[in-house]
């Protein structure tokens, strides 16, 4: 365009040079060597523009002639080198989509029309193809070689890296990506890399350095990296709370004021902060954690801040959170375990009961269970709470990668990546959608409307004795023997009665007087074997005989009946119940009589 605007100028000035000689005409004498040579200025004017035109014409012929080799010799090199450029193109193309046989038939092309060391993409092509292939044994040798060559030495590292990565040898890939990131650490690949290996041994100090170079290559956005930041310098401060806690303070207080919402930041402070006695400073963290973002470990350390405080001190701190955060599950249930654990177990249920409102979680059911258990003792009450647990959501918890730690950790165990843990709920096994899609406060107050009443200590029944007559069959009856079941129902409390039990090794002179039971079962007196006694009695204690007289007891045995039972060993007692329990009734259908009883510890199934 330029040198269109160029000529079209030139002519427009001639033109206006030779119209302005037409309009002054002139005549030009020349005498030279005794000759007068007479012409008008436009003839001498038009002849020096010829003479100056075929000057310049001849010249560029004899040029032209003269540099007739070289331009026939760079036609045909730029032509085999455009072909050469159009072959490497299409052989990357072709190992870009997966083509092997089209990238190999390129580059053998371009290795004939180009020369390698003018053209460093003829090894990336040559490296793609290897890689197609299978061939990687000679792929990595041509990284090796790459990265001996300042031009194309960054790309054989990456080579390097990935083929390291593949085979499993994290040391040669670590040594790669830290070599890389010295070098240019404005590569995203290598500072990533080289970030995970250092902080996963816990080179904080590396790590923070390699971050700063990366920072001002201009690599990672600043949101990101004042993220990393916090989480390195946590990481640091915990290490050092121990043994440098102003040196875990400062860390700490750096990561909080990168990240204001970051619990573990807030907790180590406050360790290292306590550490120094420095609790009204480490107090007023918390607090600002805690309206920045509530959270479990905030808590915990907010309420157990000071040591030797009594369980009343560790409410009024718990109740304090509350007012800085009010209407909110997880104040309601730090007052609440608080209060639980100052016994005031009527606080401790409301506050528990308005969490379950808000937010019916695992841990709000199961704080409502210990509850109940330490108030009341009311076994189906805890059941009952127990049960809603069961149902009810899981709480959050530091979850990386499907990985549930206890605490919070800079790196994942499983990846090994960095900032990688997260409080949430973890995840659970995939289930299909759920039928019951009713508010959460609908939730609880559904459970409230199931909860059973407290049962008093008299409303409880014997369940050994009841297990047993449930169990026991009774033998095949006449129907005379309608009477004693008839009685049985009358009076339940006298039925259910246990009578004393028998032990088989004991002597005869210890042993209760069982003789109307005997003689009203039938027996002739003579003394059975022991497991026989332990059969006959604990059949004989569980259920009246079949074939018992209908008639009224005697006075002497109303007297007996009427009289304390004489105390009986809980232990023995246990032992002859689990010995008629597992020994084998003679009335049972489809067992053999003459079969050995079952040994003790074993279960029967009927």
């Amino acid at each position: 365009m330029i040198r269109l605007l160029f000529f079209v100028a030139l002519v427009l000035a001639l033109g206006f040079g030779f119209a302005w000689l037409a309009d002054r005409p002139g005549d030009l004498f020349i005498v030279w060597q005794d000759r007068r040579i007479e012409m008008s200025l436009m003839t001498a004017v038009t002849v020096v523009a010829s003479l100056i035109a075929a000057i310049m014409i001849s010249w560029w012929l004899i040029r032209a002639i003269i540099l007739s080799p070289r331009t026939v010799s760079r036609y045909f090199r730029a032509n085999k080198r455009d072909r050469g450029y159009q072959a490497l193109s299409t052989g990357l193309l072709a190992a870009g989509a997966g083509d092997a046989a089209m990238a190999r038939k390129m580059n053998k092309r371009t290795k004939g029309l180009l020369k390698a060391d003018q053209e460093p993409l003829i090894h990336l092509l040559d490296v793609q193809a290897a890689l197609i292939e299978g061939r990687h044994e000679e792929a990595r040798k041509l990284f090796e070689a790459m990265a001996e060559d300042p031009e194309t030495k960054l790309l054989g590292l990456r080579g390097l890296y990935l083929e390291a990565k593949r085979q499993g040898a994290d040391e040669a890939a670590q040594h790669y990506a830290e070599t890389a990131a010295e070098q240019a650490p404005q590569l995203p690949w290598a500072g990533s890399a080289a970030l995970a290996y250092r902080t996963r041994e816990g080179k904080w100090d590396e790590a923070l350095r390699l971050l700063e170079r990366q920072r001002h290559a201009g690599t990672v956005e600043a949101s990101d990296a004042d993220r990393t930041k916090a989480v390195l310098l946590t990481a640091r401060g915990r290490e050092n709370v121990d043994s440098d806690p102003a040196s875990a303070r400062d860390d700490a207080l750096t990561a909080l004021k990168l990240a204001p919402a970051f619990p573990p930041a807030a907790v180590v402070a406050t360790k290292a902060l306590l550490r120094q006695d420095n609790l009204r400073k480490a107090a007023k963290i918390l607090e600002a954690a805690w309206k920045a973002d509530p959270h479990p470990e905030i808590a915990e350390a907010y309420v157990r801040a000071r040591m030797g405080d009594t369980s009343a001190d560790r409410l009024k701190r718990a109740e304090r959170l509350e007012k800085l955060r009010p209407m909110n599950p997880l104040s309601f249930e730090v007052v609440a375990r608080a209060a639980l654990e100052d016994h005031r177990f009527d606080l401790a249920r409301d506050k528990a009961q308005a969490a379950a409102r808000l937010q019916p979680s695992e841990g709000v059911y199961l704080l409502l269970a210990d509850i109940e258990e330490a108030e009341t003792g009311d076994q189906g009450r805890v059941r009952h709470w127990l049960s809603q647990a069961v149902r009810a959501p899981r709480d959050p918890a530091w979850t990386a990668d499907g990985y549930v730690s206890e605490s919070w950790e800079p790196v994942s165990p499983v990846t090994g990546k960095l900032d990688a843990f997260e409080w949430k709920v973890p995840v659970e096994q995939l289930a299909g959608p759920s039928l019951e899609n009713e508010p959460q406060g609908q939730t609880f107050e559904r459970a409230m409307a199931s909860l059973p009443p407290v049962r008093g200590p008299g409303e409880f029944a014997s369940v050994p004795t009841a297990v047993a007559m449930s169990s026991v069959k009774p033998a095949a009856a006449e129907p005379k023997a309608e009477a004693p079941v008839v009685m049985a129902k009358a009076d339940e409390a006298a039925a259910i009665k246990p009578s004393p039990v028998i032990e088989p090794d004991a002597e005869p002179d210890s042993q209760p007087q069982t003789t109307p039971l005997v003689a009203a079962n039938g027996s002739d007196g003579k003394e059975d074997e022991p497991d026989q006694r332990d059969e006959d009695n604990a059949v004989k204690t569980a259920l009246p005989a079949a074939d018992a007289s209908p008639a009224p007891a005697p006075a002497d045995a109303a007297a007996e009946t009427d009289a304390p039972v004489a105390p009986t060993d809980p232990e023995e007692d246990a032992r002859a119940k689990e010995a008629a329990f597992l020994t084998h009734r003679p009335d049972d259908p489809g067992i053999d009589v003459n079969a050995e009883p079952e040994k003790s510890g074993r279960f029967r199934l009927f």
